[in-house]
């Protein structure tokens, strides 16, 4: 069975041993700097107010869903252009989001959910006041981290499998990473959501 081409849409085949090697490093370079922000925490100038991030970071994630929607509209309709574009916007809007959000957890101390006093501590009564809703949050929270930490190369591959023409291996690993890529998209603002009244 001969392969599918798709002469309106320009590849790069030729590029194909670089992009895999800027996959790589920047994976590592994104798996290094999460892990990083995690222990470190950068001084803000006060003039400096990261507070909105989280909102807009909620915001990205959702914008990224609608833009994975007509990905796959297009897609079905054949129209591989706008499809390779809303995927581009997808993309794009995901390098943004993990630039907001490294740069929020670079700077601020860690939220969580049921510290009502926002003291950083989550008590007894507090535990005991969100005892069923914080299971659910951290059940979202974590398969929302999770995924998004293991999706971003699998991502970034097949975006590279369309951009130099192996469109078969591209269509093969995106059945599994749209339902996956779209599903953090839809948990992101559903995190802030819950997350949103314990924020200072």
């Amino acid at each position: 069975m001969e392969a599918k081409t798709y002469p309106q849409l320009p590849t790069i085949p030729e590029k194909e041993g670089a992009l895999k090697i800027a996959i790589i490093i920047a994976s590592v370079a994104v798996t290094a700097l999460v892990v990083l922000m995690r222990y470190v925490k950068l001084p803000v100038p006060e003039s400096w107010d990261v507070g909105f991030l989280p909102a807009a970071n909620a915001m990205l994630n959702a914008l990224t869903a609608v833009a994975l929607v007509f990905s796959l509209y297009f897609v079905k309709k054949g129209q591989v252009v706008k499809h390779r574009n809303a995927n581009g916007i997808a993309l794009g809007l995901s390098v943004v989001f993990l630039l907001c959000y490294v740069t929020y957890h670079f700077t601020t101390p860690e939220v969580k959910f049921g510290d009502a006093d926002l003291d950083g501590v989550i008590s007894a009564s507090e535990a005991a006041a969100v005892a069923g809703t914080r299971t659910v949050y951290l059940l979202i929270l974590i398969s929302h981290i999770t995924l998004a930490g293991i999706l971003l190369p699998f991502i970034l591959w097949t975006t590279m499998y369309s951009l130099v023409g192996k469109y078969a291996q591209h269509r093969r690993l995106s059945k599994i990473v749209w339902p996956l890529w779209m599903y953090v998209a839809i948990t992101g603002p559903v995190v802030y959501l819950m997350l949103r009244e314990y924020y200072p």
